[in-house]
């Protein structure tokens, strides 16, 4: 929805652009002004999009209203002069529209401006990733691609850590830290049971209250880390 203003000195021309207004449903009509200073007061208290205004009124051009604007909302100047154009366009207006106007060229108008304002909200909108399901870690001078859903579990080892992985019989070793590495992993997908061991949820079969058991793999939790264990199990509130 945009919300406009229609600014024209001349009443029939102020309630034929009202009634063009209402014809379209994306655009919310938010006041008419007979001149351009009335304008500006509504401009104060409310958030404009779109400013449908006259070039020759009395006291304040449309041309001389918008250069007075600081912040401009987009505009669409309506005039019975042709000659206005060229200034128009320097404005960086939406549309120049010459009256009487059509109401095929009105929409036609309006439609470029819901354009644009779509693609500025576009540009605007902050670009979402979808959360990676890997990691990349520094091994053997490469920087070696690990899936989550391949991992089983995690130990460390002072400065290096060990991931053993479903697909391998042998453990990557890593030179990285397992508290660094546990901060680089989704929460939801591993938990730490040890000070020396990460687990992935889906690879547990079974939990003891000291033991986190993979199949034919026990490995002992530490008492610090009790609770995020005794979490997946619903022990505690």
């Amino acid at each position: 929805m945009l919300n406009c203003i229609a600014v024209d000195d001349e009443p029939m021309a102020l309630e034929l652009l009202e009634d063009n207004i209402s014809k379209l449903p994306y655009l919310k009509l938010v006041a008419t002004c007979r001149d351009a200073f009335e304008a500006l007061q509504v401009l104060e208290t409310n958030s404009i999009d779109l400013i449908f205004i006259d070039i020759q009124m009395p006291g304040l051009t449309g041309l001389a209203f918008i250069k007075s604007l600081a912040v401009k909302p987009m505009i669409i100047l309506l005039t019975a002069y042709k000659q206005y154009a060229l200034d128009s366009y320097d404005l960086d207006v939406v549309d120049y529209l010459l009256k009487p106007v059509a109401l095929e060229r009105f929409i036609k108008a309006c439609n470029k401006a819901k354009e644009l304002d779509e693609m500025k909200k576009l540009k605007q909108s902050p670009v979402i990733k979808p959360a990676a399901d890997y990691i990349f870690q520094y091994m053997d001078y490469s920087q070696v691609k690990i899936m989550h859903s391949n991992i089983i579990w995690i130990e460390g080892v002072g400065d290096y850590i060990k991931i053993h992985c479903k697909n391998s019989g042998k453990a990557l070793l890593i030179r990285n830290t397992i508290k660094t590495l546990e901060q680089e992993l989704p929460a939801a997908k591993f938990v730490r049971i040890h000070k020396s061991y990460i687990v992935a949820v889906d690879s547990i079969t079974a939990i003891r209250k000291n033991s986190v058991f993979m199949h034919d793999i026990e490995l002992p939790v530490g008492e610090t880390y009790r609770e995020a264990v005794d979490l997946l199990t619903g022990k505690v509130s």
